[in-house]
């Protein structure tokens, strides 16, 4: 039995199933996405996306949907389902009664006496999905139609008719293969079987809506490119597959490929199973690189502070795979040399690099090795926030990180209204600050072991710790208030109660005094806590937006003003086990149990990137996450570490 299902009554109703998506990626980067019932909602929506070298990797969609259509007795039932405006035509979910989404995705339809099911899978090693159709129940023969709907676009763009598309295919092996722009990989479409006949009928599909988009104020509406529709006489008991993918393939072969393909599909048969899946699809290893998507399905791969922030739980949490964890992380440093050393608007990121480091000691690394590996790495990020290195940030004289660059909002929160940052915490921040002692802390404690205990590193930021720890909390406590400003500039402190602060607490070695640490657990826990991941604003502030709906505007006054973030669950929960211990179990246990509740929503089997701050905490972002599924992975590793230890 499938671990997650719909039936009928739910696949039916558009205003449901239209909020459901699922999500395939593998590891070239490639995806397919959509909605359960396969009509595509978001631009980015399709059947194969893949990314393309010659546009600098960036993901391209060239197959947006295959339409399938089932004639019999001269009578033809459309399946498929696309919104045009505010209408739907043609109407195919009426006919799904099923839908299963793992080990992989399969659409169950029943026309009359004809039930046919549709199975997608994304290979998981190359540019190419398969689509495995059989028609289990059928009076007589029927005549499957298959038409397929080109895009050859961005996936963040839109495409129109234009005199530029090649529209002419060629023949390929039981197939018709196009490639409609210059520097586009081909698109071959063939089937297992060579009885499968095109016929070409070539137009636009004009006008084609992506509801999704419209609801949150985007365009919303392109052309799509109709070459034609192919034919096969299938009957009862037949199964067709075809293959939509970069490079010709060889047909024969292609049922048997999928039948392996899918037997060698993870069984998925608890949570924490399902977690360790996404992990996997969440790390793509193209052209012989291992980097890290920050989330599906428009989120980019290879970005500097999501990776130093998963990439622990993807890898070694999820698995204890310290070989791709090593991976990545080299990666990943030898392509963001500019920002590990020498320039970045997320200040704060090039500091995680030592709290990554510190997870893999966490789950058995070897300090040694990892000091003589990355020792020199660590040193020279934080020698580039010394005074003169840096335009963005630098340390000043009380041994604390002033971030302040005109315009630019230099943390992670970076949401941008008009040109001009929603929360732009020019000054001290709170986070970039904890992170810089812990990073010290850090290289101080690795020196001390594996490198030169009396060297001059040693000796000469060994005084810059201690000048941190004196100047953090009387920079940022408030003893009124009862926890740490979120910034401090010129005008003083500023007291929004934020998530930032969490920081300041999270490893032993604490740049505040352990009663201040309590009392700010203690803030969190009344405020920021939720059953759905910590807010980034607390309800008590008139900037607090409960909600995120509605426009661009309204959501970026949301995306940092109160909205939840899933990943902030990791330091919460290992902060919680520090002071609380074991008595923090069954809480932290209470706070991971809520995400599984979740699975079918949103993204399919997936785990969203942030949820509405206010009840019932409703999933929004990117549907697959790698943040959030990397701290659900932490977490659990945490709550089981404790659980052994009661």
């Amino acid at each position: 039995m499938a671990f997650l299902k719909f039936n009928k009554s739910e696949l039916v109703n558009l205003s449901y199933s239209l909020k459901r998506e699922i999500i395939s990626a593998n590891k070239t980067g490639a995806y397919c996405n959509t909605s359960i019932v396969t009509c595509n909602t978001r631009r980015y929506h399709g059947l194969l996306a893949v990314p393309v070298d010659k546009f600098g990797g960036r993901k391209h969609l060239l197959l947006s949907s295959m339409d399938e259509s089932l004639v019999l007795n001269g009578k033809q039932f459309n399946l498929g389902i696309h919104c045009y405006g505010d209408i739907y035509e043609p109407r195919g979910h009426k006919y799904i009664i099923d839908f299963e989404a793992d080990p992989v995705p399969k659409v169950t339809y029943k026309v009359g006496g004809m039930v046919l099911t549709k199975t997608i899978l994304l290979v998981p090693d190359a540019d190419q999905v398969m689509v495995r159709y059989d028609l289990l129940n059928a009076p007589a023969k029927v005549k499957l139609l298959l038409t397929p709907f080109l895009a050859f676009r961005d996936i963040h763009a839109l495409t129109f008719e234009n005199p530029s598309a090649r529209q002419q295919g060629w023949e390929v092996a039981n197939g018709m293969a196009w490639n409609l722009y210059d520097g586009f990989p081909d698109l071959n479409i063939q089937f297992n079987t060579k009885e499968a006949v095109f016929v070409s009928t070539p137009c636009w599909y004009k006008g084609v809506t992506y509801s999704d988009e419209y609801r949150r104020g985007f365009d919303c509406r392109e052309d799509l490119y109709v070459p034609g529709h192919f034919e096969v006489v299938m009957k009862e008991g037949d199964a067709i597959v075809f293959s939509a993918s970069v490079s010709e393939v060889v047909p024969t072969g292609l049922k048997r490929h999928f039948d392996a393909l899918v037997a060698k599909a993870p069984e998925i048969t608890s949570f924490h199973d399902q977690l360790v899946h996404c992990a996997d699809l969440l790390i793509q290893d193209r052209n012989g690189k291992k980097k890290v998507t920050a989330g599906f399905s428009w989120m980019y791969t290879g970005l500097l502070r999501e990776t130093l922030m998963a990439a622990p739980g993807l890898t070694l949490f999820a698995a204890g795979d310290k070989a791709s964890f090593e991976e990545i992380l080299d990666n990943l440093i030898a392509d963001e040399q500019e920002r590990l050393f020498h320039k970045t608007t997320q200040v704060e990121a090039p500091l995680r690099l030592a709290a990554a480091l510190r997870q893999y000691i966490e789950i058995g690394g070897s300090g040694k090795h990892i000091w003589n590996k990355y020792g020199s790495v660590v040193k020279g990020i934080l020698e580039s926030y010394l005074p003169g290195r840096r335009v963005e940030v630098t340390m000043h004289p009380n041994g604390l990180l002033w971030a302040q660059l005109e315009g630019w909002a230099l943390s992670w929160m970076n949401a941008y209204i008009d040109g001009r940052p929603v929360t732009e915490r020019a000054g001290y921040q709170v986070e970039t600050n904890a992170l810089w002692y812990h990073s010290i802390a850090f290289a101080l404690e690795m020196e001390r072991k594996y490198g030169n205990p009396d060297g001059d590193f040693v000796r000469e930021w060994s005084k810059i710790k201690a000048l941190v720890k004196e100047n953090f909390q009387p920079m940022f406590w408030n003893a009124r208030a009862g926890y740490l400003a979120d910034y401090v500039d010129n005008a003083g402190q500023h007291l929004e109660v934020r998530p930032n602060m969490i920081y300041a607490i999270v490893e032993e070695d604490m740049p505040v005094d352990p009663e201040v640490a309590s009392s700010i657990l203690h803030v969190i826990d009344n405020e920021l806590v939720t059953r759905r991941g910590i807010r980034t604003l607390s309800p008590r502030s008139v900037d607090y937006k409960g909600v995120y709906e509605g426009s661009q505007h309204e959501r970026d006054l949301a995306y940092h003003g109160g909205s939840t973030r899933v990943y902030l669950l990791a330091p919460y929960i290992w902060s919680g086990f520090r002071f609380k211990g074991q008595s923090f179990v069954k809480k932290a246990e209470w706070l991971v149990e809520g995400f599984y509740e979740d699975l079918n929503k949103h993204g399919v089997g997936a785990f969203s990137e942030l949820y509405d701050g206010d009840p019932p905490h409703e999933p929004h972002g990117a549907i697959s996450s790698a943040l959030s599924t990397a701290a659900l992975l932490m977490a659990d590793y945490a709550i089981s570490k404790f659980r052994k230890e009661e």
